[in-house]
């Protein structure tokens, strides 16, 4: 019979300001979803201003939890230490301050863009894949990182075929939901199996019990380590669970396109990291070497994608980028397999890295959305003189590509790119190294013949024969920019410029302890 006492032991006090961040973002969503019921179609961009101001709140909720770790939903297990299903460390509060951030500039590139987009379901979808993304870093046992992951992408799918009757979108959605679905059937046995072989789902006990699994469950943990890491791989693009990222981000409205390219990825790679090196040290045997192979293997082939489309004008920009973010995410691979031979001290590396990545990419995208406002395939040729008639957007836009490709004055991009080379030779993955830099040189080619376009005047006679916005052409960019979406390109201009005086001002952000 239980006592009035040992009930009481099972209410568990809640943190409210350790849950603040991603329950507010929820909040904001259910009341836009409301709100959108009511307002009449002239008002519907009050839903815009109201989501941009829920992620500002959001994001400032993340000041005083600086103070030390909070954790909250914690449990006393049986040998009297304490599991918490919800830690906001210095890990999670970075992972947080970067997909919320990202999530507020996706939104600025959007405020102008959601014209033909049913606004209330945008903005609802938009925040409450940001609020599964948000918890996913604070998350410690496994059955809130599966929980927050589906958070994060069961939205998603929807913001990609939010586009009623565009053929692509729908294609692309359902590539995107059908993958996913495979991948998360895929995880959840692995976690089956992970939970039958140690009878625990929290990270720090998975830790300790994974030291002394029976030699009968040894193969059957070791199956569920790696099932386990599938959906996390999948959410990184890395390889072999690429495949859906080409035509997913070109059938995406193209907020929503660079939304995936850095909050995706770093709810996958968070994911990743907390799985790896809190919840399965004891297999880094398992899961060091195969995430080694699998990040030459998605580096090389991203490179490789994104060579092949600079080989026709008339290919998408989009395309160009989705291939060029598999490659990033094969360098953002690279700390965290380091991380099985020399310990978590790496893991900062691929933090600072996605910093990094964020800033550049979402500037890159804005700048597309830009172009996008009148050259709506968005072709490489469509950026072709682009100086000519927006030069602030073309060096916004050549400073974001030489930032990807680790050169001067992108500083940033090369301290980061230095940081995570370092990480694979202090580990002794020597080979991994000369992987990454045979990589580095071979990225070298598509980001500088991209640049070069933007300060290349038009081709004359294809001029002459081809109508305006097609193949050889220079764009004609004479649409009045939205506020927001200049204001979008300038901050993460003067971010990246500001990161690339003080580059060391990421690695000490970035730097993290998972133990």
């Amino acid at each position: 019979m239980t006592t009035a006492a040992e009930t009481t032991s099972l209410v568990q006090s809640v943190d409210w300001l350790a849950i603040a961040p991603p329950v507010i973002v929820a909040t904001v969503a259910l009341i836009i979803l409301v709100a959108d019921l009511f307002l009449p179609r002239e008002r519907k961009p009050l839903l815009g201003w109201a989501t941009v101001a829920g992620l500002v709140a959001a994001l400032a909720f993340l000041v005083p939890l600086r103070d030390g770790d909070h954790s909250t939903f914690c449990l006393t297990t049986g040998t009297g230490t304490t599991a918490c299903s919800y830690t906001a460390d210095h890990f999670a509060l970075v992972i947080q301050f970067l997909v919320l951030g990202g999530a507020l500039l996706t939104a600025l590139l959007s405020l102008g863009d959601t014209r033909k987009l049913p606004a209330g379901e945008f903005w609802f979808l938009l925040l409450s894949s940001a609020a599964g993304a948000a918890l996913l870093p604070a998350a410690r046992d496994l059955a809130t990182l599966v929980v927050a992951l589906e958070v994060a992408s069961l939205p998603a799918f929807a913001l990609v075929g939010i586009k009623r009757g565009d053929r692509r979108s729908s294609e692309a959605a359902l590539k995107f939901f059908l993958s996913s679905v495979v991948a998360t059937a895929v995880t959840l046995l692995g976690v089956s199996f992970v939970y039958a072989a140690t009878g625990t789902l929290h990270l720090t006990e998975l830790a300790t019990r994974l030291d002394d699994v029976p030699g009968r469950l040894d193969t059957l943990a070791q199956a569920g380590v790696a099932l386990t890491l599938v959906g996390f791989a999948f959410k990184t693009a890395a390889a072999p669970f690429h495949f859906w990222v080409p035509d997913t981000y070109v059938g995406a409205p193209l907020p929503v396109a660079a939304y995936l390219s850095v909050v995706g990825k770093a709810v996958g790679f968070s994911g990743l990291i907390l799985v790896t090196v809190i919840g399965f040290p004891s297999y880094a045997d398992v899961w060091g070497p195969a995430l080694a192979v699998v990040a030459a293997l998605t580096m090389t082939i991203g490179n490789v994608a994104a060579l092949r489309q600079t080989a026709t004008r008339a290919r998408s920009a989009v395309r160009l980028l989705a291939w060029s973010s598999v490659a990033q995410a094969g360098y953002l691979l690279v700390p965290i397999a380091s991380a099985a031979y020399s310990g978590d001290d790496q893991i900062g590396s691929t933090v600072a890295y996605a910093l990094m990545y964020a800033v550049v990419n979402l500037g890159a995208f804005a700048v597309a959305a830009l172009v996008s406002r009148t050259s709506p395939d968005n072709r490489l040729s469509d950026y072709r003189g682009l100086y000519a008639t927006r030069p602030l957007a073309a060096l916004a836009m050549a400073f974001f590509l030489l930032c990807l490709a680790g050169l001067p004055p992108g500083i940033v991009g090369l301290f980061a790119k230095v940081t995570v080379f370092s990480a694979a030779v202090d580990a002794g993955l020597g080979w991994l190294a000369v992987v990454m830099a045979v990589n580095v040189v071979i990225a070298l080619y598509y980001y500088l013949q991209w640049t070069a376009a933007l300060f290349r005047g038009p081709e004359e006679p294809e001029a002459a024969a081809a109508p305006a916005g097609e193949a050889g052409t220079t764009p004609t960019l004479r649409v009045t920019a939205p506020t927001s979406l200049t204001a979008a390109i300038a901050l993460t201009a003067a971010v990246g410029i500001v990161l690339s005086g003080a580059p060391q001002l990421v690695l000490r952000f970035a730097a993290v302890n998972l133990f």
